[in-house]
């Protein structure tokens, strides 16, 4: 081998590490941000609706609480959906590195933000603002990844990419017990309460903010993106289409309306299809519009033609919208029933965290590896049914905070999670460089808006089970059994080479 081809070597190893390394942190802090608000949650709530909450029943203000948790939720689920658009279709149009960069940096600064809100209006409008570049974060860093790799190993970057984001969940339990042990210190520095309980974690939230530096200096584009730059099959993407996404936006606050406020259910029924039907059509503008203007490129029969790939987008979307809705109308919620179950122990909450987070990163190694031994399909039903027999389990079979509470949160951490392995393995394949981000971005976070709607359904079961947890997050985790039909309508993708 010549010197020039080491050289070549050389390069690529390291153009393939310096991606991986900043895809992976990147991840790492999505995981951190997603786990953030539930782990200070209740404090924060009942902080900022103090007033609203004076001279309340508890069982009553538990429902208040809840029902801030759920918009806040939704907010942020609306925000990663509209985020992961947004910022894929910018990573089509100027690159994944670029568009990465900015992504990162959207979600550190409002994240930080949220340590100064007054309101709980103001925490759901930072949470949503971060939830864009972290939305945006996830499809860049797959759509990166995978081709930096060409499509090689598989299985073992999308197990990595599931436990980096599950690692940020633990990093955040771990910061939380870190200030409850140095709570006496913090005060002694002259900081309030208020600081030492949500306020400093929540600062912590512009950490990220360093690593848009890094992937700016050191991380290489991705090559396949170069290449449809150069053939001019990027110059379709058009600033102005974004106005179907603002469109979206628009309709999915909408709904979260309907929820949040006493309508009869009918009009609240009806209101979220037809919201639904507009949020995609509002998502999938700019895609519409991208694939009319360079139709000329397009092959007619193939995994790149336009019918093909819009129906692959929607149905991503419904293979992403089961788990995701899953786990944020359902295990999310293990934090805040640990808070109210353990009366005098803040730690709790915390340790619930970090014990869920840490099953779920050998989840995303197992969800991954199951993907590429049994088969897309079949293994996504199996963690379908697995996952509601764990969220069973812990719901059903827990009533105080102890350390069987512990070992099943960890069980239900770990399957439940098992997903985020697997989606990373099987969306890339399902679209072509040109579309990938985009694609990606509109499946895993189309599937959030489905999450979001749930989320608040949550809130509105516990208002007929007197505030219970068990009861309603137990009922939402019904969605698994809807997952093992609906993966049938998928393709299978086993043994196929990335699609170019």
């Amino acid at each position: 081998m010549t010197s020039h081809e080491d050289n070549r070597d050389f390069v690529s190893t390291r153009s393939k590490t310096l991606a991986l390394i900043a895809a992976l942190l990147g991840w790492l802090f999505d995981g951190f941000e997603m786990g953030l608000f539930p782990v200070i949650a209740r404090p924060a709530l009942r902080e900022l609706l103090s007033t609203s909450l004076a001279g309340m029943e508890a069982e009553s203000a538990e429902v208040l609480v809840g029902l801030w948790n759920s918009i806040t939720i939704a907010g942020f689920l609306v925000g990663a959906a509209a985020g992961g658009v947004l910022f894929g279709w910018l990573g089509d149009r100027i690159g994944r590195v670029r568009a990465m960069s900015l992504s990162i940096l959207t979600y550190a600064v409002f994240s930080g933000l949220g340590a100064f809100a007054d309101a709980p209006w103001q925490m759901v409008a930072v949470r949503f603002v971060a939830a864009l570049g972290m939305g945006g974060e996830w499809s860049l860093g797959v759509a990166l990844v995978m081709e930096v790799w060409g499509g090689r190993s598989r299985a073992l970057l999308a197990g990595l990419i599931g436990a980096a984001a599950n690692l940020g969940y633990a990093l955040v339990a771990t910061l939380s017990l870190s200030l409850d042990a140095m709570r006496q210190t913090l005060e002694s520095w002259g900081l309030s309460e208020s600081w030492v309980q949500w306020r400093a974690l929540m600062l912590c939230g512009v950490l990220p903010a360093f690593l848009t530096l890094f992937v700016r200096l050191f991380v290489p584009e991705s090559q396949r993106w170069e290449q449809e730059h150069k053939s001019g099959s990027t110059a379709g993407w058009r600033t102005q289409d974004l106005i179907g996404v603002l469109f979206g936006v628009v309709c999915c606050f909408g709904i979260i309306g309907l929820w949040s406020f006493d309508l009869p259910l009918q009009w609240r029924l009806l209101g979220t299809g037809c919201g639904l039907i507009l949020v995609a059509a509002g998502y999938l503008y700019p895609v519409f519009q991208y694939m009319l203007r360079s139709a000329d490129t397009w092959q007619a029969s193939s995994s790149a033609a336009p019918n093909v790939i819009i129906r692959r987008m929607l149905i991503g979307a419904m293979v992403s919208g089961i788990p995701l809705l899953g786990t944020w109308a359902s295990v999310q919620w293990a934090t805040m029933w640990a808070d109210q179950l353990a009366v005098g122990q803040p730690s709790a909450k915390a340790y619930t965290q970090l014990v869920s987070a840490l099953g779920a990163v050998a989840g995303g190694f197992a969800g991954a590896a199951l993907g590429a031994w049994a088969g897309r399909r079949i293994s996504y039903v199996i963690l379908c049914l697995g996952s509601f027999a764990t969220v069973w389990l812990f719901y059903q079979t827990n009533t105080e905070f102890n350390a069987r509470f512990l070992v099943t949160v960890g069980c239900m951490g770990g399957v439940t999670a098992a997903f985020y392995g697997w989606l990373p393995l099987y969306l890339p394949e399902l679209f072509p460089t040109r579309v990938r981000a985009t694609g990606q971005g509109f499946s895993f976070n189309f599937g959030r808006i489905l999450a979001a709607i749930g989320a608040l359904q949550t809130s509105a079961i516990m208002q007929s089970f007197d505030g219970g947890y068990p009861a309603a997050c137990t009922a939402m985790a019904s969605v698994y059994f809807i997952g093992v039909f609906v993966i049938w309508l998928a393709p299978e993708t086993k043994s196929k080479p990335l699609d170019d």
